[in-house]
């Protein structure tokens, strides 16, 4: 097998061009099948050998040894890669690799903020300053309506109707829907537009119709968004690593957790499908574990 995994090799530096890196990658995957391979049948195996039912045993070893399913689909997409390659150059008879499904990748849960971290989050901001009064208006916004960030740097000024806890939201493809606003965030949205967004709309030259506005009086980016939310979540905490979005998750969590219905919340989040909403369910089963583990005296008996 060596010979054709220095073929390999050859060829995705020559006609692929491939990164250093990948081929790194490559190798290692390849020269670690080929060890197994060694130790499993006691010698050397052909690369015609090498049949659906190694590559099967293979996965099921990477498997009981503890690796990663993303670990262990990288392997695989090598292994495809190399016996796709070696085909193509009749140098096997048939791809050993063909039917052989990749290992489902682990759903992760979205991470999310304590309420009590959300309420220092919140006070931040130094209030005193048109950047800060927005500052405070676009965290208070993110967690009490759980929109995407992108939903939020496309809100006009129109969008937000003065003394209602209704904003107009445009999502993803191009479906509107209507968000609620909590009295917190209609004050921290009120105090920004009496004297926080004038105050920076001043520095333009021109007006503006968008609802956030950053420095120089133009429209916010989604990328303004996460250095906001990065710079004042490290007043909060240094260990914490949390994202715009991770706001929308903070949202839906703490519905949930507090006895929203699913469907209401799929409704505010903007959801086409109940089903991208049932992933909060799991986040408040785990979480109500956590809090049941440590706060009943009879959850561990000896």
């Amino acid at each position: 097998m060596e010979r054709e995994l220095d073929l390999f090799i050859d060829h995705l530096k020559v006609s692929r061009r491939a990164a250093a890196h990948t081929i790194k990658s490559y190798s290692s995957d390849l020269v670690q099948f080929a060890r197994f391979v060694r130790e499993a049948d006691g010698g050397e195996v052909g690369v015609g050998q090498v049949d659906y039912l190694l590559i099967r045993r293979y996965l099921a070893h990477l498997q009981t040894t503890g690796r990663a399913r993303s670990s262990a689909g990288r392997k695989l997409a090598s292994l495809r890669a190399f016996f796709r390659f070696l085909a193509s150059k009749k140098l096997i008879a048939a791809d050993p690799t063909v039917g052989i499904q990749s290992p489902r990748k682990e759903k992760r849960l979205p991470s999310f903020l304590e309420e009590e971290q959300v309420d220092l989050l919140m006070r931040v901001p130094d209030c005193s300053t048109s950047i800060g009064l927005r500052d405070r208006a676009v965290l208070e916004a993110l967690y009490a309506t759980g929109m995407r960030v992108s939903e939020l740097v496309s809100l006009n000024e129109r969008d937000l109707h003065r003394g209602s806890d209704e904003i107009r939201v445009m999502g993803k493809g191009s479906k509107q829907r209507i968000v609620l606003v909590g009295s917190a965030a209609q004050e921290a949205l009120a105090d920004y537009l009496a004297a926080g967004r004038p105050a920076l709309e001043a520095k333009a030259q021109g007006s503006s119709s968008a609802l956030f506005l950053n420095y120089r009086g133009t429209r916010l980016t989604d990328r303004s968004v996460q250095r906001i939310v990065g710079r004042h979540i490290k007043a909060v905490s240094d260990s914490l690593k949390i994202s715009p979005h991770t706001m929308r998750h903070t949202f839906a969590t703490h519905m949930l957790a507090h006895g929203a219905d699913l469907r209401s919340v799929q409704e505010l989040l903007g959801h086409s499908s109940v089903a991208t909403t049932q992933i909060y369910t799991h986040v408040t089963r785990e979480r109500m574990k956590e809090v049941y583990d440590k706060a009943h005296p009879r959850a561990f008996e000896e």
